[in-house]
């Protein structure tokens, strides 16, 4: 059954009686993440280096943080998952998830967006703008989040203000899937209407319509971009940036129900069976497969660390495991660490407790001139940081006068388009400060000259 309709209201943020809702909430229980030390050894362990997060069809979203112990002389590295917190926000099981350095994101079936603040462990508020279930959720570096659901809309959230910045009617049917290019000036879409669309982002409009034959469900492009494979049931194809054309087809034995890349040329797929298998998209052949689970591999994450290559498996039996991949593909990773949620999974990511984004959510090399700028800007000192301040204050004031003033050319009203208007920016105020006082000065000369 469906959650009734709702009119798109944008950010529903937990602030108290104003926003209909009570105030933000801790998740439960509240976590703080100091150096655990282990009572029986008295041996410390490192802060929490990352979060499992997993929503899952009983509308509850799980955290768990991943403790790494210190290798001892001999010993090989511990990783160690702890029950962090628990949250039941939705009415309905859990669609979809999305992380960036501070925020997690869950979409759920009762067409809510919930946003969850990990550095202060709070519910942050909720996005109620679609009409319909949420199908996927991406976080493009830590600016901008996307969504796309079963109302066919493609929405760009403002991650800080988390304000709906554009909304686009991106398919005639349901939007199923959504990946965004590395640049971040290209997304690909795809959709129940039989469509693969191109979105240029920098102009929020279509760039090109692809016709397939049958409905895909996922889409991915691969690390640099080259490259990107789109699924339909069990059948990959992977197609070239550069000729648009359809390079090669990778097969899986069942329906394939998540893919990540591994680097630009291997691609990990998942689906309704217990095993994980690689694939090389250049000679399409299978370099090695494992067994994850006991049941079907509902989602995959795969990230690095300065030290190791990781890839997160979650299944529908309940179970979360984490795999250290080796540096050859043709070799099975080796398991780290599992949990058991006792649920039946749905979604899963991975929040890291660092700047640096998951490989999950890769950052733009260049994003001049687009409309999602991921990049972070680098640390400036405290003079830069004001002079900078400065210069945004003037641009804001700016802004609004532009809007504010009206159209002298199209209302043909009359004025001294030259002469600086007051509080346009610091630097017309400086000169305007300026003139008037050489005027001044120039007043107060001619005085003294006629009392001579």
């Amino acid at each position: 059954m469906q959650a009734p309709k709702r009119q798109p209201r944008g950010l529903d943020v937990n602030l108290g009686a104003d926003a209909g809702r009570t105030p933000s909430s801790p998740l439960h229980p509240l976590s703080s993440l100091p150096v655990c030390v282990e009572p029986a050894s008295g041996r410390s362990r490192l802060p929490c280096c990352m979060e499992l997060v997993a929503g899952c069809y009983e509308q509850v979203l799980f955290g768990f943080a991943v403790h790494l112990e210190p290798k001892a002389s001999g010993d090989q590295e511990k990783w160690t998952p702890v029950a962090d917190f628990t949250h039941h926000a939705h009415t309905a099981s859990l669609s979809a998830v999305a992380v960036s350095s501070r925020f997690v994101v869950t979409g759920s079936k009762d067409e809510t967006i919930h946003i969850y603040d990990m550095k202060k462990k709070i519910d942050h508020g909720a996005l109620v703008h679609h009409n319909g279930t949420i199908t996927c959720l991406k976080f493009h570096g830590n600016r901008h989040l996307i969504s796309g659901a079963e109302d066919g809309l493609i929405c760009v959230w403002d991650a800080k203000k988390w304000e709906c910045l554009k909304s686009i009617k991106a398919h005639k049917g349901h939007v199923t899937f959504l990946s965004i290019h590395p640049s971040g000036k290209l997304a690909l879409s795809v959709g129940t209407d039989k469509t693969l669309r191109t979105w240029n982002l920098v102009e929020g409009r279509s760039a090109f319509i692809k016709n397939i034959k049958q409905n895909a469900h996922i889409v991915e492009w691969s690390p640099r971009g080259e490259k990107y494979v789109v699924v339909i049931l069990n059948k990959i194809d992977v197609y070239q940036l550069d000729t648009a054309s359809i390079s090669g087809t990778i097969t899986n034995e069942k329906r394939v129900s998540s893919v990540t890349f591994l680097s630009e040329s291997v691609l990990a797929v998942a689906g309704d069976e217990e095993v994980v298998r690689f694939f090389d998209c250049d000679s399409l052949m299978c370099l090695s497969e494992f067994k994850a689970h006991e049941n079907r591999v509902k989602d995959m994450v795969s990230f690095e660390t300065p030290e190791h290559h990781i890839i997160v498996t979650a299944s529908s039996d309940g179970s979360i495991k984490m795999w250290k991949l080796k540096e050859d593909k043709g070799v099975s990773p080796s398991l780290l660490c599992e949990v058991n949620t006792n649920a039946r999974l749905t979604c899963l990511g991975v929040w890291l407790d660092r700047v640096t984004d998951t490989k999950g959510s890769l950052l733009p090399a260049d994003t001049k001139g687009s409309l999602l700028p991921a990049v972070e800007p680098s640390p400036v000192s405290k003079q830069e940081q004001s002079k900078r301040k400065k210069k945004e204050s003037g641009r804001e004031v700016q802004e609004e006068e532009r809007h504010l003033k009206p159209d002298t050319k199209k209302c043909g009203l009359t004025g001294d388009s030259n002469k600086p208007t007051k509080g346009s920016s610091l630097v017309s105020t400086k000169k305007r400060k300026t003139v008037e006082m050489l005027e001044k000065k120039k007043s107060k000369r001619k005085k003294i000259r006629m009392m001579q």
